[in-house]
């Protein structure tokens, strides 16, 4: 129905995975009316290139959470976005960094999954994988910061994957 652009499709797609992506995107791009930007485009890059999902590499969750993933990384990466957080008044910033309490269900359990994977990940590899997925940094990025070789920042990136992988689909 998707590949056929049913509107009813897109209905159902939406209502079944907005929240869920909001809250992942809402872990990346603060404030929240921006990540609902984000998703309004997420949602519109994903009714666009549907044709471009192939199921025998994963899932439709899959691929339309690297599609958020993704466009909140573009914003992010964007003079527009590091405007917008320069002009924020003091009280965002505060608040925002607390944890915001109108945080959707979806953006809490999303944080909480991520704080879960400190019992299949060790805590460095816990931080390379945040890192790379919820702040954008590349792998060369990450060695810079953390003081890391690039070669070792990549292993262990490479194990972390496999070993998530491995817990998800035992699941």
């Amino acid at each position: 129905m998707l590949r056929n652009r049913e509107r009813k499709a897109f209905d159902i797609l939406y209502d079944s995975y907005s929240a869920a992506l909001l809250g992942v995107i809402c872990q990346m791009i603060t404030p929240k009316e921006s990540a609902e930007d984000i998703l309004q485009e997420t949602f519109v890059k994903i009714w666009k290139y549907i044709d471009r999902f192939d199921a025998s590499k994963g899932s439709l969750y899959t691929w339309m959470l690297n599609i958020a993933r993704n466009t909140a990384l573009d914003a992010l990466k964007s003079k527009g976005h590091k405007k917008q957080l320069q002009n924020q008044t003091i009280d965002n910033i505060v608040y925002n960094e607390k944890g915001s309490s109108d945080l959707s269900q979806p953006a809490a359990s999303a944080r909480l999954d991520l704080k879960d994977l400190s019992g299949i990940l060790d805590q460095e590899n816990t931080l390379l994988i945040s890192k790379a997925y919820f702040e954008g940094y590349t792998q060369a990025e990450i060695a810079e910061a953390t003081g890391m070789p690039l070669g070792t920042v990549k292993t262990r990136m490479r194990s972390a994957l496999k070993k998530l992988r491995t817990f998800f689909n035992d699941k």
